[in-house]
């Protein structure tokens, strides 16, 4: 139908027409008569724009029913003809359907898989689309722009693109206790709102990064530098990922904080010999302590068990002592009741156990010559008790100088040759004590 209602109006678009722009060949003939050509071919050249203007103007006289040719009424279709007009009007129909329905069929997109499409009327925010077929009122009613929420985006504070091409206006912050430290670190954040992202901030990634230098600056400067350059770096981390999440929400930016890395913590370069030289310090002076410590904890439970060792024994001897005393002191009474009672039997009774405890620690032998006896007694078994007591005794002094701490302890500040001597008195003493004991 377009093709006839071309034809009717007498328009060829063929490329292949050598005629096309310059009229019909009755036009061409007429024209070379009238320029006394005598209808000889025409020389070749660019088409007469004049001639186009009017062969034009004549079609469409003679498509509006208009008289062309000075007001002739020929058969040559330059009068009102009823057919074309009706003809015309279909093609205009037919034209605008086809437009009509490529504008709307200009209004079908489609969203990949991990994106959204955000629909804008006349600029507006109108809704947000799932990935898939969608379709919105073409344009300039319509508009939509498409944005990949699964992303994960990068943030770089204080360097770009690598550690050593640093930005020390990002970089360099100042520490709660006065120190300036260098600070290199990346955050990762993908898109939870595809609408906030796209209309709540002119430059959204602007805004990612001034966000994140804040953050850091409040961090740090609430934080010693030690704590920031050792133990507290992962914690640092932390503080700074939710500070900035926080800050974004209020923004309504539709961010998402994903993670934050530390690539590099250090005091700033100038200062780096420096800071070296406090730290091995600061390490030896750690050595050293640690030294102390290891030493006071082996001095001190060995003087803490030998004071509690004292006490202990002083504590058993006064035990001891208080305990002979007051058996004495019983026996002393059991003796005066006994005394009171017989005391010529008493008297002996005591002489003869004097007399015994006398001899018995002695290595005399008495003889009565007088009574002219021959018998005379040898108390062997005293004597060899003697000897092995005075043997016993004098093995300490000779002894190696290793042994003797374990042969007789001592007390600290005290002198062995007197503590020997008093170990013997008190063993002599029980003794004494036992064989009085065992007499009575």
């Amino acid at each position: 139908m377009l093709v006839s209602l071309f034809k009717k109006l007498g328009i060829k678009f063929s490329l292949n027409d050598p005629q096309w722009g310059r009229g019909s060949q009755d036009d061409n003939n007429r024209q070379n008569q009238n320029n006394g050509n005598n209808g000889k071919k025409p020389e070749d050249g660019p088409p007469d724009l004049d001639q186009l203007w009017r062969d034009f103007n004549q079609r469409l006289s003679r498509l509006f029913g208009k008289r062309g040719g000075g007001g002739s009424d020929n058969g040559d279709g330059g009068g009102f003809n009823r057919g074309d007009i009706k003809g015309a009007g279909i093609g205009a129909g037919v034209i605008a359907v086809i437009v009509a329905f490529l504008w709307l069929a200009s209004g079908f997109f489609i969203v990949q898989e991990g994106q959204t499409a955000v629909v804008m009327t006349f600029g507006k925010y109108s809704h947000t689309t799932l990935p898939g077929f969608n379709w919105r009122w073409p344009y300039p009613v319509q508009s939509h722009e498409i944005v990949n929420v699964s992303q994960v985006r990068t943030a770089e504070i204080g360097y770009r693109s690598n550690a050593k091409n640093k930005q020390l206006k990002e970089a360099l912050m100042l520490t709660d206790d006065e120190n300036i430290i260098d600070i290199q670190f990346a955050v990762q954040y993908k898109l939870k709102n595809a609408a906030e992202w796209l209309f709540n901030n002119r430059d959204q990634d602007e805004t990612v990064r001034q966000v994140a230098e804040t953050a850091i600056r409040e961090i740090v400067g609430r934080s010693k530098m030690d704590f920031v350059l050792y133990e507290g770096r992962e914690k640092v981390a932390l503080d700074v990922g939710q500070l900035m999440q926080q800050i974004l929400d209020r923004y309504k930016s539709g961010v998402q904080i994903t993670n934050v890395t530390m690539q590099g913590v250090q005091p700033p370069e100038q200062v780096q010999a420096a800071f070296d030289d406090a730290v091995k310090a600061g390490q030896d002076r750690e050595r050293q302590k640690n030294e102390g410590q290891a030493y006071a904890n082996d001095v001190i439970p060995k003087a803490s068990g030998a004071s509690s060792r004292l006490l202990e024994e002083a504590e058993a001897y006064r035990s001891r002592i208080v305990a002979n005393a007051e058996g004495d002191a019983a026996r002393f009474k059991q003796v005066l009741e006994e005394y009171q009672k017989a005391p010529a039997v008493t008297r002996d009774r005591m002489y003869l156990e004097t007399m015994q405890q006398i001899f018995s620690n002695t290595t005399k032998v008495m003889v009565d010559a007088k009574s002219g006896n021959n018998l005379l007694y040898l108390p062997l078994d005293k004597l060899i008790q003697q000897s092995d007591n005075a043997a016993a005794a004098a093995k300490p002094a000779t002894a190696p100088a290793g042994s003797s701490s374990a042969a007789s302890p001592t007390l600290p500040g005290t002198d062995p040759v007197y503590s020997t001597d008093a170990q013997r008195d008190s063993r002599n003493r029980d003794a004494r004590d036992s064989r009085d004991r065992e007499v009575r």
